[in-house]
């Protein structure tokens, strides 16, 4: 069985990355933005919560991403392992995690702020139908409308250079010491984020001693 964490700064790729392990080898990606998406959508009585916290323009407690990620590991249905993508975020989340759980690595990806900031703002999703693109490296055929259905493709509303600017500053002063920690626990792997996406994933699956992605095609 293989546990991980995939840390890295909004726009360095971890959830693609994610989801390529995830999809070759069966672990189950477990991704905190998700879950608490699906909690709101489907009504629940933590997505209420989380609902009521957000609309009053308040952050998540710490205690409640905890007990989040308690009960989605509980479930025990990574039968191979599991990714986990978006926890910790800072110190007392990664001392919780680290007296609670057992993991085998921390996957760090690293992007320079400037190359982030590029793929950020290049952002683009489809407003008919949802499906994202990228100017850089998944460009459309023409960059204002969908491949797919031919609808306007826009800007996220928060891909702007001052959320980004924002969040940058609060992962380098919150999220940082968290991978240093996990380093003094000799669990970190470190992967150059801005290189193509299979380079990329082959590097860190050298670091894991995984096979590499030409050998798990068909």
């Amino acid at each position: 069985m293989h546990k991980y964490v995939i840390m890295g700064v909004q726009g360095c790729g971890k959830g693609t990355q994610a989801r390529m392990l995830a999809k070759d080898f069966d672990f189950v990606h477990i991704c905190v933005g998700d879950i608490f998406r699906w909690n709101i959508q489907n009504h629940t009585k933590l997505g209420a919560r989380v609902n009521r916290i957000v609309r009053a323009g308040k952050l998540v407690s710490d205690e409640l991403v905890e007990e989040m990620i308690r009960r989605r590991l509980e479930k025990h249905d990574w039968n191979f392992g599991f990714i986990l993508d978006g926890f910790p975020r800072n110190i007392a989340q990664a001392e919780f995690f680290l007296e609670s759980f057992d993991i085998d690595a921390v996957i760090s990806i690293n992007v320079p702020d400037d190359v982030v900031k590029a793929r950020v703002l290049s952002r683009r999703i489809c407003g008919q139908c949802g499906l994202d693109y990228n100017l850089i490296y998944h460009r459309p055929k023409n960059i204002q409308t969908c491949d797919a259905c031919g609808g306007e493709l826009i800007a996220r509303e928060d891909d702007n250079e001052k959320v980004l600017a924002d969040r940058l500053e609060t992962y380098h002063a919150k999220t940082k010491p968290v991978i240093d920690l996990f380093c003094r626990k000799e669990l970190v792997i470190e992967v150059d984020g801005s290189r193509d996406t299979l380079a990329v994933q082959n590097e860190l699956r050298e670091q894991l001693g995984l096979p590499t992605f030409q050998t798990c095609l068909p």
